[in-house]
């Protein structure tokens, strides 16, 4: 009698568990209360820190866009580039932050950044051998495949490590140009907000005349580009690896963004 109470007990709780779960994935109705933002770059936007407990709880009005094309409830890990290895992120900062800012919306994150992609993989067609993927591609068919459901509000973007070789550095400035440029025309949204994160700024690991190039491009952009932003990683930390940064500096970046898409909107509704 008390094995059978306790099973009824534990599949009530179950029961519970999968529909406040549902409930959290479910997606509204209306698509213009379903604020979409597509996640690219590479491995610092995907997100390599250490996952806590805090990090797997579900936030209310939070969702992302799972691997099967689903929509569930966010918890880091919410990338899938090179699993084993993903963590948190900077995105489900940003997206309860935004959340908290808008409480009549929900906010569904489109990860689509895979760790070591060159931006040359960022066009179409292009193809990164490590993961044998291609980003731009499978971004551009899993971010028309969630405006299904919702409307894209923005590009968090955060890439760079990868093209700071001599060859490569001089022609960033023109390939990001054009890629701010395709998104915006794909999803047809001529002012698109695109943000564009700062790489790590770690004192073990100086940064080179490529390095500074880059970040020149990445920190000039909102004086060419219109409704695009740029933040600062001043004063994070890495995760013991002079690449990554650790998970605290991951929320605080997420912040940042938060706060640069906030006056980017600002400007626009003016």
């Amino acid at each position: 009698m008390m094995i059978n109470r306790f099973m009824v007990l534990f599949t009530i709780y179950l029961l519970g568990s999968g529909t406040s779960f549902a409930q959290q994935s479910e997606i509204p109705s209306d698509p213009t209360q379903f604020h979409l933002f597509l996640l690219a770059g590479q491995s610092n936007m995907a997100g390599r820190g250490k996952v806590s407990s805090s990090d797997e709880k579900v936030t209310p009005r939070v969702l992302t866009l799972d691997q099967q094309g689903k929509w569930v409830a966010a918890v880091d890990p919410i990338h899938f580039d090179k699993p084993g290895i993903t963590g948190v992120g900077l995105g489900k900062t940003f997206a309860k932050q935004y959340a908290a800012a808008h409480p009549e919306v929900t906010v569904g994150l489109i990860p689509c950044a895979v760790g070591g992609s060159p931006i040359s993989s960022w066009e179409p067609g292009g193809f990164h051998k490590s993961t044998k993927t291609n980003p731009y591609d499978t971004a551009i068919q899993r971010t028309h495949r969630a405006m299904q459901d919702g409307t894209l509000k923005g590009v968090l973007w955060h890439q760079g490590e990868s093209d700071c070789k001599p060859e490569l550095s001089a022609l960033y400035e023109t390939k990001l140009h054009h890629l701010v440029g395709r998104f915006r025309a794909e999803f047809d949204n001529r002012d698109l907000p695109f943000i564009a994160g700062q790489m790590g700024q770690f004192k073990e690991r100086p940064w080179n005349a490529d390095k500074n190039r880059v970040n020149s491009v990445h920190k000039n952009l909102p004086t060419q580009v219109k409704t695009t932003g740029f933040v600062n990683s001043d004063g994070l930390s890495h995760k013991g690896d002079k690449i990554h940064f650790d998970s605290k500096s991951y929320r605080e970046l997420g912040e940042r963004y938060f706060s640069t898409l906030s006056t980017l909107q600002a400007e626009i509704n003016d």
